[in-house]
């Protein structure tokens, strides 16, 4: 049996930000560190909370329809939804086919993935790979998280950088690669590093040992950088645009400088959004898409890691 390879790529992208803004200030009142301890620590100064109606599937649903209209696909060409997301509540059954309903795609197939902070970049690969190998013709990548359901004052460290939002490209066939090999990993024998845990009032809540994620990330992700460049056959100095993960801005910061690469193309969305988990890659990207300093078909190169560990990569063109 021959299979034919097709091309992938992304022809649609989109976001959905909560309308509620919150400032560090806010935040500092309501735990035990300072505006200016959280802006020098994470760089955030803003991030978004998603009110009770702006639930994963609401989020999740809107980025995906405006993803779809940018990509200017027939929602019935559509064969394939996955959400990445690890911060629903509720296990089964999957947002993803309520998602796709939602919409209106007719009876494609859809499930939920849940690799955390790479949330985005494992579900980007699969549908790659889908495309590619002709399983379906356009796949809809949406990452929604609702972080702030999982974060406590008492814990500072997470509480003060993570945000709610959602972020939704489309996969298509190409007549070309435009989205490169992935990268990918995982060190499950750090897996207490970044976990959920149960507090007193027998909720679970994300608890971090935030120096030891930074000195992983720091120390891992340029040998995964460089590694998803030589994969995609170009130099990382054909890179227009770093989007990594949107952890923090002093992870963000030193992965830059340890690669080398120009601070002013480099997606800094964690400023004005905080760290949205698996929705951070796609928010970050339709940011810099939106600025106008984006050309079509600049070279990007995506970096998703966080809790798991994992981690998963890849360089792709921007539509």
């Amino acid at each position: 049996m021959t299979t034919q390879i097709n091309g992938s790529a992304i022809t649609g992208l989109a976001a959905y930000r909560p309308t509620r803004n919150v400032t560090s200030a806010e935040l500092a009142r309501q735990t035990s560190v300072s505006p200016e301890w959280i802006e020098e620590r994470t760089g955030i100064k803003t991030r978004h909370h998603a009110s009770e109606e702006e639930d994963l599937v609401t989020m999740g649903s809107e980025a995906g329809r405006k993803a779809l209209a940018a990509a200017e696909v027939d929602i019935a060409e559509v064969d394939l939804v996955i959400l990445a997301t690890a911060t629903r509540r509720r296990r089964i059954p999957g947002a993803a086919p309520e998602i796709a309903s939602r919409i209106g795609i007719p009876a494609a197939g859809a499930f939920d993935i849940n690799a955390v902070c790479a949330g985005f970049t494992y579900s980007l690969a699969m549908a790659s790979s889908a495309v590619r190998l002709g399983s379906a013709r356009n796949v809809l990548v949406i990452a929604a998280e609702r972080t702030t359901d999982f974060i406590h004052p008492r814990t500072p460290d997470t509480y003060v950088i993570f945000g709610d939002g959602a972020g939704a490209v489309v996969v298509s066939r190409s007549e070309r690669d435009d989205i490169g090999p992935v990268v990918w990993g995982s060190d499950g024998n750090r897996s207490a590093v970044l976990k959920m845990e149960t507090f007193d009032d027998k909720n679970d809540y994300v608890v971090m040992d935030g120096p030891l994620v930074y000195k992983w990330s720091t120390a891992t992700m340029p040998r995964a950088a460089r590694r998803a460049c030589e994969l995609a056959g170009v130099e990382l100095s054909d890179i227009a645009w770093f989007v990594p993960h949107q952890a923090n801005l002093r992870i963000i910061d030193t992965l830059t400088r340890t690669l080398g690469f120009p601070p002013d193309r480099v997606a800094r969305d964690v400023v004005d959004t905080g760290n949205t988990s698996a929705a951070s890659v796609p928010l970050a990207m339709t940011r810099l898409a939106e600025s106008g300093r984006v050309n079509h078909g600049d070279l990007a190169l995506l970096l998703g890691f966080g809790a798991g560990l994992t981690y998963a990569g890849q360089v792709v063109r921007m539509p």
